[in-house]
């Protein structure tokens, strides 16, 4: 990779599929900024629960969102979401609570279009720390946030393998449910946006997986077209 190339790598998919773990390891190795943007929406769960708008109509939702503050906090190669001065840790984020009900809140169209600006930005703020690109992971992003990346990659694997994983978590997860609200919700669904590379690692290694992302990236950096 040259100094004058700025690449941002689209990973989607559904919960313990294996997208935050590759998407840590490839931004240290490409020294890429890596954007959780199923922070963003848990974050926002949290701060509407805090508000006491666990069954709040979309226009409360639309109205509360207005007066928050979106900041990002950079810690090493990780952009963290900041709303009103407040950053929440890891565990905050992955509470039970929030695992249950953070699907609700995704799927509200006030919600993902407050978000959306501020997840776009996100590559301007990894050009403006001298990052080489952005390695940005969730549910929509080569599909809505950045359908131009300059690769876009669809992780899956089958059910068993993913409650596997959340378990050795030590999490409690509704991942089937969540996964099926995500893909039915009208605004943004989870799908695998067309032309994206569809990745399975069910029976991968962290590292079988990184070793296939780097040969996709260092193939894709060849006759990259950046948004």
């Amino acid at each position: 990779m040259t100094s004058q190339d700025f690449i941002i790598i689209a990973i989607d998919g559904g919960a313990a599929s294996g997208k935050s773990t590759t998407a840590r390891a490839l931004s240290e190795k490409y020294k890429l900024l890596h954007v959780d943007t199923g922070s963003h929406y848990r974050a926002l769960t949290q701060a509407l629960l805090n508000a006491g708008l666990e069954s709040a109509s979309e226009s409360q939702v639309q109205n509360y969102l207005s007066k928050l503050n979106l900041d990002v906090d950079i810690e090493k190669r990780t952009a963290h979401i900041v709303l009103n001065d407040k950053r929440l840790n890891y565990s905050e984020l992955r509470s039970p609570k929030i695992n249950e009900t953070v699907s609700y809140f995704a799927a509200m169209p006030s919600v993902r279009s407050y978000l959306l600006n501020y997840q776009r930005n996100q590559a301007h703020i990894a050009k403006e720390h001298n990052f080489s690109g952005l390695i940005m992971e969730g549910r929509d992003i080569g599909s809505v946030i950045f359908p131009s990346a300059t690769l876009r990659l669809f992780f899956y694997a089958d059910e068993a393998t993913r409650a596997s994983r959340r378990q050795k978590d030590g999490e409690q997860d509704a991942i089937a449910q969540r996964d099926k609200l995500d893909s039915q919700r009208k605004a943004a669904p989870l799908t695998c946006p067309e032309g994206a590379i569809q990745v399975d690692t069910s029976s991968k290694s962290i590292d079988e997986v990184i070793q296939a992302m780097s040969i996709l990236i260092e193939d894709a950096l060849k006759n990259a077209v950046h948004p």
